[in-house]
């Protein structure tokens, strides 16, 4: 077992209706991701990582220094919860990726993000 069995992500999606136009192929959704320290050690989110896919396997990817503006430290037994967005040009697509972790040594560790869904109601049969 590692440091990295110890964070336990979950992640929640929406549709956000108001800010998607079908007609023009624009599907705006919201992630929630809620993210949980179960080890004995405090540590630090430093980087992300993001494969984005969309209904016809069109695939994008993001990275960057932390979520959001931030680069949140998580004590033990500390949660960290965020909001952010992806738009995608049809009405289904999937987001997977990690994130990346500083120990109280200073040494760096991949966190996965299994594979979630955004999907539109109705559109999938």
């Amino acid at each position: 077992m590692t440091l990295a069995d110890d964070i336990k992500i979950s992640v929640v999606t929406q549709l956000l209706e108001n800010q998607s136009v079908p007609a023009e192929n624009r599907y705006a959704f919201a992630y929630t991701i809620h993210m949980r320290n179960l080890s004995h050690y405090t540590v630090q989110l430093r980087n992300r990582y993001w494969q984005i896919t969309n209904g016809n396997n069109k695939t994008h990817e993001v990275s960057g220094a932390g979520v959001v503006g931030e680069e949140p430290i998580l004590e033990p037994n500390g949660e960290y919860t965020y909001t952010s967005g992806a738009v995608l040009d049809t009405p289904v697509g999937s987001m997977q990726g990690h994130f990346e972790f500083e120990d109280p040594t200073g040494n760096m560790f991949l966190v996965p993000v299994p594979i979630f869904s955004f999907i539109k109601a109705n559109s999938v049969n």
